[in-house]
């Protein structure tokens, strides 16, 4: 649940390119139309989660093609446009079309895991159990991870994180970095977007979506999920991991959005009227 680029080409590797980012993602690779992932303890888990995504038929998603003779992970590789380093962010980022196209695509992937049971022994970058009631969220839906072509998302990339979760926790996520509802800051490099315009984005979002909570208190739910990704990114980087001390500013972005978040009039979460 901790963010970073993980797709976009930055560099020759001794195999192939190194993909863009690698703040939190080091050592991805790209061979052909492949993609090389060092294993991590919950990459059978993540596997298990794929291969059901396959079989149900959800586009936008890496298919698991097995391991190579070093180890690794090897994924396909999703075909497109990605942000990478590119500052600014392309205009699809901030598109309203985007946040329709987001917000369908989450849905479709938390409608198809609600039935989907986990291995008994899955292990999760989260370490959240599973539990029936459960979706399993990507954790990451963000820019950073979509991948755009010919005027449409393709999907999204980096499912480390991808585990059990409540359906609005994941869609706060995407309301955070989409919307998005990111208080000012230097953590991620998105446009400038007047609060105003940002609650019209929000019900974009959650229409899109066919969220049918109570959003203010959905509203509670973004203010938390900041706070956890905040956490973990403190937590991480007090380890002395250099990857996670770098992206300290995010966690106090993040805590700065779970405070403005709050601060919402209860006006700005009442889905406006269509007529």
């Amino acid at each position: 649940m901790v963010s970073a680029p993980g797709h976009g080409p930055s560099a020759e590797a001794a195999d192939g390119v190194l993909l863009g980012g690698g703040r939190t993602t080091a050592g991805v690779v790209r061979i052909g139309d492949t993609v090389h992932r060092p294993v991590r303890p919950w990459t059978p888990a993540v596997h298990a989660v794929l291969r059901y995504l396959e079989e149900a038929g959800l586009a936008g998603a890496p298919r698991v093609l097995g391991f190579d003779d070093q180890g690794r992970e090897v994924l396909t590789f999703l075909e497109g446009e990605t942000v990478g380093e590119l500052l600014p962010w392309p205009a699809w980022v901030h598109a309203d079309a985007t946040l329709l196209e987001v917000g369908t695509w989450l849905r479709r992937l938390h409608d198809l895991t609600a039935h989907f049971r986990p291995p008994a022994d899955a292990t999760w970058s989260s370490g959240r159990p599973w539990r029936p009631g459960l979706v399993i969220g990507h954790h990451d839906v963000a820019p950073y991870n979509a991948v755009w072509r010919d005027g449409e998302l393709v999907g999204f990339v980096d499912w480390d994180t991808a585990g059990p979760s409540s359906r609005e926790l994941d869609l706060a996520y995407a309301a955070l970095l989409w919307v998005p509802l990111l208080a000012p800051g230097g953590g991620w490099p998105h446009a400038s977007i007047p609060v105003g315009d940002r609650s019209r984005r929000l019900h974009l979002l959650l229409d899109a979506y066919g969220f049918d909570g109570d959003r203010k208190d959905f509203g509670a739910v973004v203010a938390a999920r900041a706070r956890i990704n905040a956490a973990v990114i403190h937590r991480l980087a007090a380890g002395g991991e250099p990857r996670y001390v770098a992206l300290r500013r995010q966690a106090e972005q993040l805590e700065r959005s779970a405070c403005e978040v709050e601060a919402r009039p209860a006006a700005s979460w009442r889905r406006p009227e269509t007529g």
